[in-house]
């Protein structure tokens, strides 16, 4: 018999959820054949059999938590598919009923001689046994409140016990019991709390353990960080214009779309070359300033937020940016990312205009200190230069930063910066 175990699938994943079993108990399976999905904190996985053979038992269920080295089921190398697995159990069955039969005539005898032992003990007692010494009503008394003569202190010079002993010591197992009960009664109280009940219909269902993981990671870069948002606003009309001249011959150049997001791409990492803090993270009491642009961009799932990393970003050209960001945010939604698409980032974009978010603080993705968040864009009346109105599109952008090492002077100047180059477009594909 093979076990099959969770084996190591990277560095930094050493559990995971059982999300759904590929093959059935009594199957035939040839080694390195998937067999079952193993959801992750980043990404999905599929765990293969290391020994072909006949599944023969299923230790983890869908669902079920694992760690790497849990044993997950057991295969039959010399077993046939079918019926291997009801012919052993039919087996295992007959020396069971054997061996019950001898246990049960020894209970009987105990049973028997249990009743026994208990009349001895009370016939000990009342006759005395032990040397207490107590008055025939103390005894009647402690036999109705059913309190051990040997528990009760007398207050006798001559150490006998009187009914007033046998009371007093009644009112003091009482005042026990009830202080032992007490955070008993509160600890229930708790775990009560924790699930609240409802008068109406609701439903209850279990977190993900990505959900899980997002939850926890986004509470603790709130607490571990000092997290501030500054906001200002872009005006489109440029790149707007420009997407409007250029995105024909783009498309058919690069057989690719000209989108917002490469823009923003590279207005991030030139004003990142300008304020190199932002691109940086705290490491125990050292600043590591990093020396590349690897730009996650946030891509929303039916299972959550996933962050895949644009390597390089700033070697790359318009139509690498959006070739890269279309890639990667096929595989999130298809659930295709490898873990290195996920590690490593520098600096995070998020962009919730895509759902109509006009405003929001985009929470850090630890252990990044700087995350720009995006938001749709809407006509609106702006006052221009020379007094005149104008209607223009325009998007508020929020960047929120971590001000243990980056000032509020140097944020709001980043976020200057971005804006300036959105709005002057042509500068920004001059510089690359």
């Amino acid at each position: 018999m093979k076990e099959i175990k969770v084996p190591e699938l990277a560095e930094s994943i050493t559990e995971g959820t059982i999300a759904e079993w590929l093959v059935k108990k009594g199957d035939k399976v040839s080694k390195g054949d998937p067999i079952l999905e193993l959801e992750t904190d980043k990404v999905n996985v599929e765990v293969n059999a290391d020994a072909s053979g006949v599944l023969t038992e299923i230790v983890k269920d869908a669902g079920d938590d694992v760690e790497v080295g849990d044993v997950i089921a057991k295969v039959d190398e010399n077993g046939e598919a079918g019926g291997s697995s009801d012919d052993s159990s039919d087996q295992k069955e007959e020396p069971k009923e054997e061996k019950k039969e001898e246990p049960k005539g020894e209970a009987n005898q105990e049973k028997k001689e249990k009743p026994k032992e208990k009349e001895e003990k009370a016939a000990e007692k009342e006759s005395g046994k032990g040397d207490v010494v107590a008055t025939p009503a103390a005894r009647k008394r402690a036999r109705e409140l059913g309190i051990e003569l040997s528990e009760i202190s007398a207050r006798d010079p001559l150490g006998r016990i009187r009914p007033e002993d046998v009371d007093a010591a009644a009112s003091g197992s009482q005042e026990k019991e009830t202080k032992q009960e007490a955070p008993k009664k509160e600890k229930k109280a708790e775990k009560n709390n924790e699930k609240t009940e409802f008068d109406k219909p609701v439903e209850r269902v279990k977190m993900s353990r990505r959900r899980q993981t997002i939850a926890k990671r986004l509470v603790e870069a709130q607490q571990n960080s000092a997290m501030l948002t500054t906001f200002n606003e872009v005006d489109m009309s440029a790149v707007m214009q420009l997407r409007k001249e250029r995105k024909e011959d783009f498309q058919k150049k690069h057989d690719i779309k000209l989108g917002f997001m490469s823009f923003f791409t590279k207005a991030v990492i030139g004003a990142l070359k300008e304020f190199p803090l932002l691109n940086a993270e705290i490491q125990g009491n050292e600043i590591v300033k990093k020396k590349f642009y690897d730009i996650g961009m946030a891509v929303s799932t039916d299972e959550g937020l996933v962050v895949p990393v644009i390597r390089d970003a700033d070697r790359l050209g318009f139509a690498g940016v959006e070739k890269d960001i279309s890639r990667l945010a096929k595989k999130a939604i298809n659930k295709e990312l490898q873990l290195d698409e996920l590690q490593g980032g520098s600096f995070t974009i998020t962009n919730g205009g895509t759902f109509g978010s006009m405003l929001s603080t985009p929470i850090l993705n630890a252990p990044q200190v700087g995350i720009l968040g995006l938001h749709n864009i809407q006509k609106r009346a702006m006052v221009m230069p020379d007094d005149s109105i104008e209607v223009r599109p325009m998007m508020y952008i929020a960047l929120s930063y971590d001000h243990r090492i980056v000032d509020g002077k140097e944020a709001v100047q980043f976020l200057v910066r971005v804006k300036e180059l959105i709005e002057d477009p042509y500068d920004l594909l001059l510089e690359g």
